[in-house]
Parts: structure tokens; sequence; C-alpha cells
């Protein structure tokens, strides 16, 4: 194995890893639109990214003000998860919300 080492005992083989990495991190955005309520991203990011009323609000209105506003930072596969789910969630309630991942 490259990058590794082998230390043998007796009956047993441990395999030390030379260098962990750390996963790379994703933003999961949410786009301002003129049709999907303050009302409906502050609920998603409180059930589903799990932000207290005050965090959610704040998010809300950097999306609302700015164009768009980081829901939160995650694991590729959970920030595409998450993503995936606000999408179906928006709409089911009709609403075009746009959700995008990016890299941080």
């Amino acid at each position: 194995m490259a990058g590794t080492k082998r230390q043998r005992s007796e009956n047993t083989t441990t395999v030390v890893a030379d260098k962990v990495e750390t996963p790379r991190l994703f933003k999961v955005i949410f786009y301002n639109d003129d049709f999907t309520t303050m009302e409906f991203v502050i609920e998603v990011l409180m059930e589903h990214y799990h932000h207290p009323l005050p965090v959610a609000r704040q998010i809300t209105m950097k999306v609302h003000r700015e164009g768009s506003g980081v829901a939160g930072v995650f694991t590729r596969d959970i920030a595409e998860s998450k993503a995936t789910r606000t999408r179906e969630v928006a709409r089911r309630f009709r609403f075009p919300l746009r959700v995008e991942v990016e890299v941080e």
C-alpha cells in the first residue's frame, strides 16, 4: 500500500497510514427568486438544515437582500443530498427555489 507502513508483531500486522486527508467541504447555496416565500425558506432552513429560528431568518434575509446565501457546509454526499431534498420539497410546494452545491 502506498503511503502506509506495516508494523509486525508476533501474530498481528498493523497498517499505519502516513497521512489522513480531510474531506473537501461543499456549500449548499440558496438563490433568491420572486416567487418562493421567505416563510418557506425559513421553514426549510429550520427543518432540513437544523438552524434555530434567528439563524434561519438571518440566512433568509441574506438571500433576499444579496441574491444568495449559504444554507450550510457539509461533505459532498451530505451537501448533494440536502440540496436534492430541498429542491424536491420546494417543487412539491410549487416554489422555483434554486439550490446549488459548490466547493467551499
